[in-house]
């Protein structure tokens, strides 16, 4: 089959994918280390034959091996609404966490007075920064998009949003740093020039740990990227070169919108299946 080849250059990468006649990628190469990734197996030949000839040096790829049997892969019990995260609020955990503490009024203004820090101001200024962004991942349903908000990990952590779409899937951590800098650099993120922090670091494992769930339970690569969205912040610099980490402020998520050519509607659906299964995350 005759696969179309387009160059995709953005935030760092730069990708050559290939697409079915209808736009549909099927794979794509790393066009630096001519690395290729295979997204629908049943074309694979075709994949390495399309973009092998877009590749510098025009390398040849060793032939594929036998694919050894696919084992079976685990299923989900039906779905039930108590295990249906879809119906988690943004925040939903960090909200639990605030009713769970029973801070009162009295707490807080002496906390204030004192000017002492306390898990609570931090989880109140954590929720706040995941609703505002919430909103604005939501409004992408019109453009194909699935969102889910607060996925319930092991050890009391969660993954702030997931973003599904032709696009692909996007792990979404959020960070309020009000009327605060930002300076993002290749390994390292710095509010208002302090210490570094491994927001990006974290974001990756973040990513990783998306992956190894949601490939348990479908039968097709699920690509994931990592980002991180700031809010409240004053002003946003980021000066890396080889950061894997999308960078935005909270109005600038709708800039994930018109992507597409990654998960074809149908796969869409079947990750969104998993990944809005409590069950699905026990072992993540």
């Amino acid at each position: 089959m005759e696969l179309k080849v387009t160059r995709w250059k953005r935030y760092g990468h730069d990708r050559l994918y290939a697409n079915l006649p209808d736009g549909t990628a099927v794979g794509w190469a790393d066009a630096k280390t001519g690395e290729i990734t295979v997204l629908r197996a049943e074309y694979r030949d075709d994949v390495i034959t399309a973009l092998t000839k877009h590749l510098p040096n025009h390398a040849v790829p060793l032939p594929p091996a036998k694919a050894p049997a696919a084992a079976a892969r685990p299923t989900l019990p039906p779905l039930t609404p108590a295990d249906d995260l879809a119906a988690n609020a943004p925040g939903h955990a960090l909200r639990n966490r605030l009713a769970e503490s029973g801070s009162g009024v009295f707490e807080r203004v002496v906390a204030q007075l004192l000017r002492r820090p306390t898990a609570c101001a931090s989880w109140r200024k954590g929720l706040a920064g995941e609703r505002r962004v919430g909103a604005e991942l939501n409004r992408l349903a019109r453009h194909g998009w699935r969102v889910l908000h607060s996925i319930p990990l092991a050890n009391k952590v969660d993954i702030d949003h997931l973003l599904i779409g032709p696009g692909g899937v996007f792990s979404i951590n959020t960070k309020h740093h009000h009327k605060r800098a930002v300076w993002v650099g290749d390994d390292s993120v710095k509010v208002d020039h302090g210490k570094p922090a491994p927001y990006a670091r974290k974001s990756r494992a973040e990513a990783k740990r998306v992956v190894r769930v949601l490939e348990r339970y479908c039968a097709f690569p699920v690509p994931v990227e990592p980002v991180l969205v700031f809010v409240g912040v004053t002003d946003l610099k980021v000066v890396a070169t080889q950061l894997s980490v999308r960078v935005y402020q909270e109005r600038q998520v709708a800039a994930l919108a018109p992507l597409s050519g990654v998960l074809t509607a149908e796969q869409v659906e079947q990750v969104y299946s998993v990944a809005r299964h409590r069950q699905a995350w026990s072992l993540g």
